[in-house]
């Protein structure tokens, strides 16, 4: 027991001459994504078909400007996601 007492003595105190060595300085690149602010045309909302309608028009004429218009909001919604696929 003293024999270990003794080695560890010996072996702290040649470890209690040597400095710790400083580490060395490094550089490190990190990538952080930065939020830019999207820039695209405003999209432009098209004239409703069916905005014009009067309660005296016949069911046909009722039906053609719902169905013009329904044409004219599927492409304004494409081109609503097309300008908000472009900012991503």
């Amino acid at each position: 027991m003293r024999l270990l007492v003794v080695v560890l003595l010996i072996a702290l105190a040649g470890c209690a001459g040597h400095p710790a060595a400083e580490p060395e300085p490094s550089i490190v690149r990190v990538e952080v994504p930065v939020a830019v602010p999207c820039r695209t045309k405003e999209v432009a909302v098209p004239p409703w078909a069916a905005s014009g309608l009067r309660k005296s028009d016949s069911l046909e004429v009722k039906v053609r400007a719902l169905l013009a218009e329904r044409r004219q909001r599927i492409g304004y919604e494409r081109e609503l996601l097309a300008a908000n696929e472009a900012c991503r």
